[in-house]
């Protein structure tokens, strides 16, 4: 208490000259319209800015936040799209498609590989996401691979990219489907064999997931046809396909789940046996 009474003390002449300059302002703006508006657009132009920087800063932290809205409202519209002949005419909403055949969940990839013969990815999600064996993984832009091995909040995803890849695809404009392998030599590109010599194969034209898998929804974009040479028996081809997806760069990725996929396996095996 000492020390402030002392301070005081020292520096009256200062802090008279401080309080009735102090005074004296508040008189001139009070007095004076000009003076009082140009301190309240001078207040109001420091407070705009400072909410505005608040805002802004506030938005940038909160990205994260709003890129997984938008993530998952993709989701909902990819399902919407991939289960569309189920409605014909009716325009879905929300609540019509808890009862469509597939389902999206969305998933970030922490590890990828795609210099090897056999590679992987592996995305943070697992068996506490409800994610099993056998669902196929996609991007915006096309087909990934396909979910091999589980872990409580972890996956395996089997790559395209990887010589045990097996995957039922089609020529987008006819039926005439194939068989998309990996021969290990460039991550562009992938294989579709044993197409009919009889399909109307041109290059450009795009090739997506065929009807006869119960992992993938018919029609998932794969690429396009590079080039294809006819096989040494001159009844199938071989199809180069540059991807439409940039395997070196997948960050986020869909899960699909075919709701009846335990139903049809369970069918399959007992017409096998």
């Amino acid at each position: 208490m000492q020390q402030i009474i002392n301070f005081v003390i020292r520096n009256k002449t200062f802090l008279l000259f401080l309080l009735l300059f102090c005074v004296s302002l508040g008189l001139t703006i009070q007095s004076h319209s000009y003076h009082k508006s140009k301190f309240i657009n001078s207040a109001n132009f420091l407070s705009g800015g400072i909410y505005n920087t608040t805002s802004n800063i506030r938005a940038y932290f909160n990205l994260k936040k709003q890129n997984e809205v938008l993530i998952e409202e993709n989701n909902r519209l990819k399902s919407i799209l991939f289960n569309s002949d189920q409605f014909e005419n009716e325009v879905p909403t929300i609540d019509s498609t808890t009862d469509i055949n597939f389902e999206f969940t969305t998933a970030t990839v922490i590890k990828n590989s795609y210099s090897a013969s056999k590679n992987y990815l592996t995305i943070d999600k697992g068996q506490n996401d409800s994610i099993d064996l056998d669902l196929g993984v996609i991007t915006s832009k096309g087909i990934v691979g396909l979910i091999d091995k589980t872990s409580n909040n972890y996956a395996r995803v089997l790559s395209i990219l990887n010589t045990k890849s097996r995957i039922n695809a089609q020529l987008k404009e006819t039926d005439h489907i194939g068989s998309l392998t990996w021969n290990a030599k460039s991550p562009e590109f992938v294989q579709l064999i044993d197409v009919s010599k009889f399909a109307p194969v041109q290059i450009g034209d795009t090739i997506i997931t065929g009807g006869q898998s119960s992992i993938f929804p018919k029609g998932i974009l794969i690429g396009s046809i590079d080039s294809f040479t006819l096989d040494p028996s001159g009844d199938t081809y071989t199809v180069s396909v540059k991807l439409f997806n940039d395997m070196t760069n997948i960050g986020h990725v869909y899960i699909i789940k075919n709701k009846d996929y335990n139903e049809i396996k369970s069918l399959q095996t007992q017409i096998d046996e």
